[in-house]
């Protein structure tokens, strides 16, 4: 059985990763091609696409040597992400 060619790894994917607390400015070069938010909560928002499995857990270790609390890992589609870039109330 043939299947039509895809541009895209069959578990790729865009995620949004929340952290609590503030990235600096300096970390965005190790996120890259993702972009960072600093949200009016205190976390910082993590978005854009990830190729693989793979590239999404050396992420997380990125993620983990930041020294910050991992708060959440969400798959969402690109056109989702914009209105999830909003925080949801997370109790304290």
């Amino acid at each position: 059985m043939n299947t039509p060619p895809t541009d895209r790894a069959p578990h790729s994917g865009w995620y949004l990763i929340r952290i609590k607390g503030r990235l600096p400015s300096r970390w965005a070069t190790h996120f890259e091609p993702m972009t960072l938010t600093a949200g009016e909560d205190g976390t910082t928002l993590i978005q854009g696409p990830i190729v693989d499995q793979a590239a999404l857990h050396g992420l997380l270790q990125q993620v983990r040597d930041t020294g910050l609390p991992l708060i959440s890992v969400t798959r969402a589609a690109p056109d989702e992400a914009t209105s999830s870039a909003a925080p949801a109330n997370h109790p304290s």
